[in-house]
């Protein structure tokens, strides 16, 4: 029995939500799962952790300034509603006390990766005739050098010829 116990507390102090963590000197992140389903608040569960971030500075005589927020909804995915909030803790005489003002950021990323191959021309390049002379100076040279045989310089000259 007194196993069971032990093993139900540990199982319940996994589940607990984590506490703040600090990001940098004065910037904080405290982030809270609502593990009542579609029974729980989502309201509540934001106030709860923006009460636990100003009682935080309030603690050191100062003030949560809000950074940006981040919000799972239940039922997305099958997990629990989640809510992260980053602030920065400052004097309560701080210029940035005066006008607080969440940084905004896209509800919905969506991120999709494919190669298109586009055809694009300037001209109509269709209705350009060939150059049948630069054509043949182009063969000619390639006989000369021994790239092309006598045989196949004429079938090639045919071709250039009957192409236009």
């Amino acid at each position: 029995m007194k196993r069971a116990f032990a093993a139900l507390i540990i199982v319940l102090a996994g589940c607990a939500n984590p506490s703040i963590v600090q990001v940098s000197p004065d910037t904080y992140m405290l982030s809270r799962e609502d593990h009542a389903g579609i029974f729980g608040s989502a309201s509540a569960l934001k106030a709860g952790v923006i009460s636990d971030a100003n009682a935080f500075a309030a603690a050191q005589g100062k003030l949560a300034i809000p950074i940006s927020t981040h919000e799972t909804p239940v039922g997305v995915m099958g997990k629990w509603a989640k809510f992260d909030y980053q602030f920065r803790v400052v004097e309560k005489n701080d210029p940035e006390a005066r006008r607080t003002s969440l940084v905004p950021r896209a509800d919905v990323v969506i991120e999709k990766t494919e190669k298109i191959s586009v055809e694009s021309r300037t001209k109509d390049e269709s209705a350009k005739p060939k150059d049948v002379y630069a054509e043949l100076i182009k063969l000619d040279d390639l006989r000369k050098k021994g790239i092309l045989s006598e045989a196949e310089f004429e079938t090639q000259k045919k071709k250039v010829l009957i192409g236009n």
